[in-house]
């Protein structure tokens, strides 16, 4: 009986196009989730939220939330949101 070993040769990775689209959506995905989950970390419960939004239509709207009150607005002018917010805090 003969006590030889073989190594087997490592198979040359190949990266392709797919893979490489595949990786890059990881990476988009992972980086998306961190910074989601830092800003859910350091952001205040009880502070206003006015976001931008933009429907299907391509038109811009407003959107304003009071975690405290647990009230919310929508409206395409910027100027309405600030009254309402004005007008809550009153």
């Amino acid at each position: 009986m003969r006590n030889e070993l073989r190594c087997l040769q490592p198979e040359e990775i190949k990266i392709t196009s797919k893979t490489s689209n595949i990786l890059s959506f990881i990476q988009e995905l992972l980086h998306n989730f961190w910074q989601n989950t830092v800003k859910i970390l350091s952001s205040d419960y009880q502070e206003l939220e006015v976001i931008q939004k933009v429907d299907r239509k391509g038109n811009i709207y407003w959107q304003a939330y009071d975690p405290i009150s647990g009230k919310s607005y929508s409206s395409g002018s910027e100027v309405d949101v600030c009254m309402w917010i004005e007008q809550l805090y009153r």
